[in-house]
């Protein structure tokens, strides 16, 4: 669930999918331990090995590496993939217990993007307490006193009665509200040194888990675009929206009580972005 430009609250969160991956069923490397090799054969294929993981080691180092191919185009697609670059996650945090001090460049702006989008679609931004240390932390100044009123018009009591919390935003005894996000991978569409604009894909949980929810905790994908601005020395939301996907297939997981979701989320910490 989460507020868009139009600030119409909207739901949605994520599915789980499984990847495989499917070794030789033979072969001199991995066949019959019990055959002997020559010493030869022993070094090429520990060699072998040895480049493969070289290879993928520098492949995942996303330095930026700006060399060409053979027929003078860059070797990097127009829209690279998300890599991660090495940097650390900040580890400052605001009073509100929201990441802050990005880096002043691409991947600082990626890296607020992604952990903005934690925080604007969790379950403190119902809670009337917490929203307003949310509002001022995560926006531009200018923007901060239009959206409070528009996020207290949008989550009124009427709205959190119909997602089964109080007027605080708090869940009856023994349920638990879950509105978790977590970011997929993040794309800079547009830079110019002190704005950016980033997509950020997410995959998410919400709904309330407890014996008698009305409304059983769900998975969603989404896209969320944030229009950052750098101020004060950090970067800033200045407008964001939201759209559905890219979303796979549905595994066929087995589904958990409500009382494993409520644990879940309870033991589990989440993380810090970084690019």
């Amino acid at each position: 669930m989460s507020l868009g430009d139009d600030h119409e609250p909207s739901g949605g969160y994520a599915g789980t999918g499984q990847t495989r991956t499917r070794l030789p069923d033979s072969g001199d490397a991995f066949g019959d331990p019990r055959r002997r090799g020559s010493s030869r054969s022993l070094v090429t294929v520990v060699g072998v090995v040895v480049l493969l993981i070289a290879a993928i080691a520098f492949a995942n180092r996303g330095d930026g590496d700006t060399s060409s191919s053979a027929d003078g185009s860059s070797g990097k697609p127009e829209t690279s993939a998300t890599a991660p670059s090495g940097q650390r996650p900040v580890t400052s945090k605001s009073a509100a217990g929201i990441p802050s001090g990005f880096a002043q460049d691409q991947e600082g702006a990626e890296s607020a993007a992604a952990n903005y989008a934690v925080v604007l679609v969790s379950a403190d931004i119902l809670k009337p307490a917490r929203r307003p240390d949310i509002v001022r932390q995560v926006f531009d100044a200018g923007k901060v006193s239009e959206l409070e009123k528009n996020l207290d018009q949008v989550y009124s009591k009427a709205f959190l009665e119909k997602v089964g919390l109080d007027e605080n935003g708090d869940a009856p005894k023994g349920s638990t509200y879950v509105s978790r996000t977590m970011p997929v991978g993040t794309k800079t569409t547009d830079w110019s040194g002190n704005t950016a604009t980033v997509e950020v894909w997410c995959t998410g949980v919400f709904g309330m888990a407890g014996e008698s929810s009305q409304s059983p905790v769900t998975n969603d994908w989404f896209t969320m675009t944030l229009r950052l601005r750098w101020t004060d020395n950090d970067w800033k939301v200045d407008s964001f929206s939201q759209k559905e996907g890219p979303a796979p297939v549905n595994g066929d997981n087995k589904v958990s009580t409500s009382d494993d979701i409520s644990k879940a989320v309870q033991e589990f910490g989440g993380f810090t972005y970084a690019r």
